[in-house]
């Protein structure tokens, strides 16, 4: 199981390439600096743009190596272009291709924990399900959020990305 809803989580992360170009093209046509939008936010207590991206690759990569017990790669946080964040986003997506099915074999009985838990743990379910999951996708949908609201054309389907469909 872990290891399909990782390979959904690649999939979103490969979405977010595509949006960044979909905001170049925005930026080109409309003659902006596409790395203004680095520093949008939805609202002034929400984390800007960029960080956003940092957190959805943190995310999913550190999830992955909690549940693995694989070392993530690190990033320093220091992106200032959409080229930069499209780095960190590929970087993200090699280390994801890099797993296999097995290596998610103990996911659900590890235990995690985290320094800001004071340490709390969860079992690898839990913190699968209740933590790394909703916390992707909350900062996966505020990057597509943030880009809707300042004109960037995409839509659902830009969003979701081809799906795996065959005719009967």
């Amino acid at each position: 199981m872990y290891f399909e809803i990782f390979r959904q989580m690649n999939k979103q992360l490969g979405q977010i390439d595509k949006w960044l170009d979909a905001t170049d093209a925005y930026a080109k046509a409309k003659s902006i600096e596409p790395n203004l939008f680095l520093d949008f936010r939805l609202a002034p207590d929400q984390f800007p743009f960029v960080r956003q991206v940092q957190i959805v690759t943190d995310t999913t990569k550190l999830a992955a190596a909690r549940l693995t017990g694989k070392e993530a790669p690190t990033f320093a946080d220091t992106e200032k272009t959409i080229d930069e964040l499209r780095a960190r986003v590929k970087a993200t997506r090699t280390f994801l291709d890099g797993l296999v099915a097995a290596d998610f074999d103990a996911a659900a009985t590890r235990v995690i924990t985290q320094p800001r838990w004071e340490g709390k743990v969860m079992s690898g379910a839990n913190y699968f399900l209740e933590h790394a999951l909703p916390n992707f996708y909350f900062h996966l949908n505020a990057v597509y959020a943030l880009l809707r609201h300042n004109g960037v054309n995409l839509g659902k389907r830009d969003y979701l990305g081809a799906l795996t469909q065959t005719t009967p």
